[in-house]
């Protein structure tokens, strides 16, 4: 039954507890739920992102003593260094190529992978697979298909009668070689973001401006294109972050080579530290890079504000 005014009762005659507040203790068992992962964030994140900048300021080899050299290690990436200048245009080079093409082919598929589309869930499984297979296994079957009588260079001789070029071994083809591997194993995730995004935008939205004259082209550019621009910032971002860690597909297909023409920036941090043991050195590398894509993501997170609308 109820009662006249704002408390009502319930069917036993006794009004609901109030809200409980905070108590004395809470803060405790909050503590010791929070304490686990604060000791594995201290223990594998905070801990060696600062024990690597220490490094950075050492001659730190694997076995002996270590000795301090200040900023040497810098110095030496900057001025008489070859090699770093070479993987850091490298990896400039990778990215500019990756990260548009695989907005673009993901953004593409995404659109045409729409609701009129039969099937379109299975087409969402078969571009979605190579980004969780594994990427070791993705980049030797890629391998095979770029050697010299492999599976392309058959359809080159089928095709027109010639070879194709020796993707792997010419440092002109190498480094693109390893971009469309690489455009292939990840834009499957990107794919999903943007179909999601796509669902949700308002049908009639696109409807008003087929009523108003707009075509297809007209229409995704004018009115569905904005609305997908918090899905656009938030793949580009990502994207741009794990290019500039590209070291799995060019350490698989070509080691670096030939030469030093597919060589980036972690793998050759990965050869000073774990082939060369110059573990100071690799750290002043990994600090450059991280600084490299910090400034970028900020720039990324400044210039949103004129290009995403995050009001529909």
């Amino acid at each position: 039954m109820a009662l006249t005014g704002a408390v009502r009762v319930t069917g036993s005659g006794q009004a609901p507890a109030p809200p409980r507040g905070p108590r004395r203790g809470d803060g405790r068992a909050a503590s010791a739920f929070l304490l686990p992962g604060a000791i594995g964030f201290v223990a594998f994140t905070a801990f060696p992102i600062l024990a690597s900048l220490v490094m950075s300021f050492y001659d730190w080899p694997v076995l002996g003593t270590p000795d301090f050299i200040g900023l040497a290690n810098f110095t030496e990436l900057f001025t008489t260094d070859p090699v770093f200048k070479t993987a850091l245009l490298n990896t400039a080079v990778f990215v500019l190529l990756y990260v548009p093409v695989n907005i673009v082919v993901s953004m593409s598929l995404a659109v045409w992978i729409s609701p009129r589309i039969v099937g379109r869930r299975y087409y969402r499984v078969l571009f979605f697979v190579p980004a969780v297979t594994p990427m070791v296994g993705n980049a030797v079957v890629f391998g095979l298909l770029y050697t010299p009588r492999g599976l392309i260079d058959s359809v080159f001789q089928t095709l027109f009668g010639v070879g194709a070029p020796n993707f792997l071994g010419s440092s002109t083809w190498a480094l693109p070689a390893v971009v469309l591997m690489s455009v292939w194993q990840g834009f499957g995730y990107n794919l999903l973001v943007f179909s999601a995004a796509l669902d949700a935008v308002p049908p009639s939205l696109t409807e008003a401006a087929a009523i108003d004259g707009a075509g297809p082209v007209r229409q995704f550019f004018s009115v569905v294109l904005p609305l997908l621009s918090p899905s656009l910032f938030f793949a580009t971002v990502l994207t741009l972050i794990s290019s500039f860690q590209v070291f799995v597909q060019p350490y698989i297909l070509t080691g670096g080579g030939p030469g030093n023409s597919t060589t980036t920036l972690v793998m050759y941090l990965y050869q000073s530290g774990f082939q060369n043991f110059r573990l100071g050195f690799a750290s002043a590398i990994a600090w450059v890079l991280f600084v490299i894509i910090m400034v970028l993501t900020a720039v990324q997170f400044l210039g949103q504000k004129k290009w995403v609308h995050y009001d529909q």
